[in-house]
């Protein structure tokens, strides 16, 4: 009882404190107050409600039985769209602040909201090799109920709450991608409800135009019901190799080698100055060295990426079995590494285990809670971008990254793009490995102003035909936009599918220059 008191008491003096310091300032000044103290906590509830659904629907099996009926109800709800004269666009009806892109969605209050509620594993058919789920399944539910039964999915991007629809509609990627391609290049078919009310099968020998089509547009062809992705034998560890690197050019020649090597299950870089980095080359095995297993997912585990730095420091080379959930989700715990702006004392060891268990709260509900204020100063004083390039121009392309921006680690992940119809594909007619760029953090650089800096980099990456994420920030006109992406297939399907009444177009749901 002595023990509540003092929570309480604690409790009440920290919302005095908050009283009277003005919660804008603590929100803004002290935010680690707010996230350690309300955030993580909740973030805990919102996992437990999540687990608990997902074993009560795994034991009643009732996922495929209410599948059609939830997709009848998204067709209704269509068609009762059309029926009041197709007045405004539609959108889904999920919150803007539930999804993991940084960007506040304002069309979600203009646009008629469709409700779709699916958020379930569907099918595994170990026949084929495919697993059909709906959009909203998580990569952390999906790997969780695959890994029992011996099966994963090829790529398995980084964060436990990207979901199927948001790598669909928009992308994902991770380190086994430069023999599997992103995310879509694992997908084997799509389902979906079209503007006019009809569900549809795509895939690439059925309605192969609008499965081409459908990665990247951002739900802006049709409302995604589900999907069917291939999947591959799970192991119970990756055996990871740590080198480091030193001087820019031997880190490009070095990741560009291990990258086309398809020996190497996963291939990843982690940079921490313009010329040291950690490569890092990894495969899947069912055998380990005891002594070499590193649970790193253990929440009183330390931060990866301050793992892997201890390498670069003690300017040594290293071999660890990391168990396959682990090292899938390694990322997860600090947000690759944005949790230390917002917990600077976060990988300490009293904290991460006194309250690492907690760790991390919910990327939607830092959302829901940043606040005007925390917003534009994100906005002006941050920056989170993932550039993909051609790995011929990788050492141009980190050069420009620390000139403009200056921020570390950067993240380095391979991935090959086969030359497919779309929106994204190489510029000649060939397969071509190209790398993801990600930059997650405060630049450092003294001539970053957001805009300038940004609209610099994305001329850049144009000019190496490369590709921009879209759930990033992006600040490029119309025609700078489809510069950068082949819109050809995707206009030609609006018109032929009547999207144009439907749906905005792409640009004008994700861009900085068209959103009001």
């Amino acid at each position: 009882m002595s023990a509540l008191w003092s929570v309480g008491a604690g409790l009440l003096l920290l919302l005095l404190w908050v009283r009277h310091r003005g919660l804008e300032t603590v929100l803004v000044h002290h935010r680690w107050v707010f996230v350690c103290f309300f955030l993580m906590p909740l973030s805990i509830l919102f996992d437990i409600y999540y687990h608990l659904r997902a074993w009560a629907v795994w034991r009643l099996h009732s996922a495929p039985r209410q599948h059609a009926q939830r997709v009848r109800h998204i067709q209704e709800q269509v068609r009762e769209w059309k029926k009041e004269g197709s007045k405004r666009y539609m959108c889904t009806g999920r919150p803007g602040w539930l999804t993991v892109s940084l960007r506040v969605g304002k069309y979600k209050k203009t646009h008629k909201n469709i409700m779709i509620n699916l958020m379930d594993v569907l099918e595994v058919d170990s026949e084929r090799q495919v697993v059909r789920v709906e959009p909203l399944v998580s990569m952390g539910q999906l790997t969780a109920y695959l890994n029992p039964m011996g099966w994963t999915i090829p790529v398995v991007p980084e964060l436990d709450d990207l979901t199927v629809g948001g790598l669909i509609m928009g992308t994902g990627i991770e380190s086994s991608s430069h023999i599997y391609g992103l995310f879509q290049h694992t997908c084997v078919a799509y389902e979906l409800v079209l503007a006019d009310g009809s569900l549809v099968r795509c895939s690439p020998t059925e309605n192969s135009d609008l499965f081409y089509a459908v990665p990247w547009s951002c739900g802006t062809l049709g409302f995604l019901v589900a999907a069917e992705i291939k999947m591959i034998p799970a192991k119970k560890y990756v055996k990871i190799h740590y080198k480091p690197v030193r001087g820019l050019q031997k880190i490009c020649e070095k990741f560009t080698e291990e990258s086309k090597k398809k020996e190497n299950s996963f291939v990843e870089g982690l940079m921490y100055s313009l010329d040291e980095a950690v490569i890092m080359t990894g495969v899947l095995t069912d055998e380990a060295e005891q002594s070499k297993i590193n649970r790193i997912g253990n929440y009183y585990k330390p931060w990866f990426f301050k793992h892997v730095e201890k390498y670069l420091k003690a300017d040594r080379t290293g071999v660890e079995y990391i168990p396959s959930r682990h090292y899938y989700h390694r990322h997860t715990r600090s947000i690759f590494w944005e949790l230390q702006d917002i917990i600077p004392f976060g990988n300490n060891p009293v904290f991460r285990y006194l309250f690492g268990w907690m760790v991390p709260p919910k990327i939607s509900l830092l959302k829901l809670t940043q606040g005007e204020a925390i917003r534009k100063l994100y906005e002006q004083h941050h920056v989170v971008q993932d550039m993909l390039v051609p790995m011929k121009s990788l050492e141009k392309s980190i050069q420009t990254f620390h000139v403009d921006l200056n921020v570390y680690p950067i993240w380095l992940c391979p991935f090959i793009l086969p030359n497919d119809p779309g929106m994204v594909h190489p510029k000649g007619n060939e397969t071509e490995l190209y790398v993801d760029i990600g930059a997650y953090g405060e630049p450092k650089s003294k001539q970053f102003e957001a805009r300038a800096s940004m609209r610099q980099m994305e001329k850049f990456v144009r000019s190496v035909h490369g590709f921009q994420m879209l759930y990033a920030d992006c600040y490029m006109t119309r025609e700078e936009f489809w510069d950068m992406f082949d819109g050809s297939l995707y206009h030609k399907l609006r018109e032929e599918m009547n999207c144009k009444d439907a749906f905005p177009e792409v640009y004008d749901k994700i861009c900085k220059a068209a959103r009001h």
